[in-house]
């Protein structure tokens, strides 16, 4: 579940291992260049931290950092 602040959207997916996680990210760099909307994450063995935010709004949650992360979730469920 992703939690939202004024500040930020962040999540934090876990994966049965590097490989995966890989696949997520490369998955979701695709979709977020797509949008011209990019992600504040990093990658340590099979977890993928999460930060979305719009730069353009002073650092805001909208509804772009929203989409972004829905699509996430679509990719990461289709790994499962």
């Amino acid at each position: 579940m992703w939690k939202e602040t004024e500040f930020c959207l962040s999540k934090n997916f876990v994966f049965g291992d590097f490989g995966e996680a890989f696949g997520f990210m490369t998955q979701a760099a695709l979709a977020a260049e797509k949008m011209n909307h990019h992600p504040n994450w990093s990658n340590v063995y099979n977890r993928v931290s999460v930060e979305l935010s719009t730069h353009d709004e002073g650092g805001k949650v909208t509804e772009l950092d929203r989409e972004l992360a829905r699509k996430m979730d679509a990719i990461a469920e289709k790994m499962r």
